[in-house]
């Protein structure tokens, strides 16, 4: 869910333009002050947790209340949640959506309500969204496979951790991985399957997989940090420690692992900033200020070489990076990178 374009995921959600849009009516509650913004996530995981201080964090500087759900990973559920946003009469809906193909019957009633619905983080597979703020997935996919196949010397066996299928994550970052696989073909791999994105399924996975392949696993390219390290925890029982791990997201322990070098690296997608961007879209759209629409999260690598910065701002100096959070918001989304946050191989625009 990490490297100069955002590839399938934009397209898939209906091709939004890209310009600068101005929408909406500048509606706030008219008892409190506050603009109402909805918002349904696929779960809690420790990306969307982190995502949620950032929102929090957001809406707190910019007189914003949140209406927070999570699906627990369940499409009805989700659309459930979105009906009753409506009903409640929020002033836009922020959709961290299970699966790509779903709330169609949803979207189409925020519209025909002008209440702005908007997928962030992962894709809708809809024209008729109002906002769309993505990472480039598939160069994160791309990103993690090319650091296992350097590690690696171009040859071995590796297994993959997808996350939920069908999710445009799991989709996503799937492609970035094969499009690096295609030019190594003395990398075979051994299994693939899905862990849903979560650290103790992907310890039962990985434990399967050592009882299937025992020693002929050289490497594990996990789509998410979390199932990267529940296959840490397996091999570590399994006295594989030789097995190298590459990961996605950029978690508090994700980047431990990297800095212990237990992780050969990981892609940082700070919850805190890409979720707070969201916010900061959907907020300019109910005001009708000019915005664009369809900001693509570009990840940056993190290894041994910059990971301290990132475990700063993720962890150590975590309260002062997110007292900065609003005015790195604003500048993001004027420079239209709303990735940046100053880790070393970064460029502001």
């Amino acid at each position: 869910m990490r490297l100069t374009t955002k590839l399938g995921v934009v397209a898939s959600a209906g091709l939004l333009a890209l310009g600068m849009t101005a929408c909406g009516a500048g509606d706030t509650d008219a008892n409190s002050g506050t603009t109402k913004i909805g918002v349904t996530v696929y779960d809690m995981s420790s990306f969307i947790t982190a995502g949620k201080e950032g929102m929090d964090t957001y809406a707190k500087a910019n007189n914003i209340e949140l209406v927070w759900n999570s699906a627990n990973n369940d499409v009805s559920t989700q659309a459930s949640q979105v009906d009753s946003l409506i009903n409640q009469g929020v002033k836009a809906i922020i959709v961290v959506p299970v699966q790509a193909d779903s709330l169609g019957p949803q979207i189409a009633s925020a519209k025909a309500k002008n209440i702005p619905l908007l997928a962030v983080n992962a894709a809708l597979d809809s024209p008729d969204l109002a906002g769309n703020v993505q990472p480039d997935d598939v160069a994160a996919g791309a990103q993690e496979m090319q650091m296992m196949a350097d590690r690696l010397g171009g040859k071995g066996n590796i297994v993959i951790l997808q996350g939920p299928l069908g999710g445009s994550g799991e989709i996503n970052r799937g492609k970035g991985i094969d499009q690096v696989l295609a030019k190594y073909p003395d990398i075979k791999v051994l299994a693939k399957d899905t862990a849903n994105w979560k650290r103790d399924e992907a310890v039962n996975k990985m434990k399967n997989w050592i009882s299937s392949f025992g020693p002929q696993i050289n490497g594990v390219v996990s789509q998410n940090d979390d199932m990267g390290l529940g296959a840490l925890q397996a091999l570590k029982e399994a006295n594989r420690t030789d097995v190298p791990i590459v990961g996605i997201d950029g978690i508090e322990d994700g980047l431990n692992a990297v800095k212990s070098g237990e992780f050969i690296g990981t892609s940082l997608q700070n919850g805190t900033v890409e979720l707070s961007a969201g916010l900061a879209v959907a907020n300019a759209l109910v005001k009708g200020e000019e915005v664009n629409k369809a900001p693509v999260y570009v990840m940056p690598a993190i290894t041994k070489d910059n990971v301290d910065v990132a475990i700063q701002h993720v962890v150590t100096e975590r309260q002062k990076f997110l007292d900065g959070l609003g005015e790195l918001t604003a500048q993001n989304l004027k420079t239209g990178d709303i990735a940046y946050e100053g880790i070393p191989g970064q460029k502001q625009p």
